[in-house]
This record gives structure tokens, sequence and C-alpha cells, in this order.
């Protein structure tokens, strides 16, 4: 169950955060308003699942998939450039999860 919290966790994390890049520095109500709900989800739903998993396996399976969702997101939905460099980031943060996880999720 810990794990389906912390999906639910980075899915609303990587929601607010795009809706963070449309609400034009917090000008657009809606967007600023999804921006706002997405991360009090997020770390609702985050607290919930550091209950039953360590911090450090949740927070580097939180912050790592959060992160290459929305440098992925960025490049095909919101015409960011695919670079070398960025696709061996994101290569890198998915590397550093899963050693991470390797030793062990508590």
């Amino acid at each position: 169950m810990a794990y389906v919290m912390l999906a639910g966790a980075i899915l609303a994390e990587v929601l607010g955060t795009t809706a963070m890049k449309y609400s034009d520095g917090f000008s657009k109500l809606v967007p600023s308003l999804v921006t706002a709900v997405g991360y009090l989800v997020a770390f609702v739903l985050l607290a919930q699942t550091l209950k039953s998993m360590s911090v450090g396996t949740a927070y580097a399976i939180w912050s790592g998939a959060g992160t290459a969702a929305i440098a992925l997101i960025g490049m095909v939905f919101i015409g960011e450039a695919v670079t070398a460099a960025k696709v061996l980031g994101i290569l890198l943060v998915i590397a550093g999860v899963v050693v991470l996880n390797m030793g062990g999720a508590h």
C-alpha cells in the first residue's frame, strides 16, 4: 500500500508542477489552484507513505520519479530541447533511485 500512496504522491506532484508552468507566475487562477492542490495532495500522501517506508527510500523515489517525469513532460509536451545531457541526466536519476532501492525499502 505504501507504494500506491507514493505513486499517488508522485502523480500529484507532477500535476502540480505542470500546472505551475501554466500559472504564469501564479497570475492565472485555475492553474494556480491546481498547483496548490497538487502539492497539498502530494505532501499528504508522502507523509502517509513515510509511516511504513524509510524516508531516504521514499524521498529518493518521489523526487527522482518526479524529476524524471517533469523533464520528460517538458521535452515531449512543452517543447523543451531534447539534448544528450538531459537524457543522460534522466537516466542517472533513474539509476540512482534503483541503486537506493537495492538497499531495501523499509
